[in-house]
């Protein structure tokens, strides 16, 4: 429904209703894999998607996956100071 073909090496990222659940899912030529991750803190920020489809840099998409606003680097929690 996207019309992509799914054995192009194209990414195809999913986000969970709340938001802090990312599922990936990838062609590597011998068969599809499935990487998920999840934020124990803060929500993945998600594109807004024109046509259904986004396209993300390397680098963008590593933003999103580290929980960091790929649109303005920065991250959507900050770690609790030890004191």
């Amino acid at each position: 429904t996207l019309g992509r073909n799914p054995h192009a090496g194209d990414l195809y990222v999913f986000r969970g209703r709340r938001g802090d659940l990312i599922k990936v899912l990838w062609h590597d030529g011998l068969g599809m894999s499935l990487y998920a991750k999840r934020l124990e803190r803060g929500r993945f920020i998600w594109p807004s998607p024109a046509d259904g489809v986004v396209a993300l840099s390397a680098a963008q998409l590593g933003y999103l996956l580290e929980g960091i606003d790929w649109r303005h680097p920065q991250r959507t929690w900050r770690p609790e100071l030890a004191g």
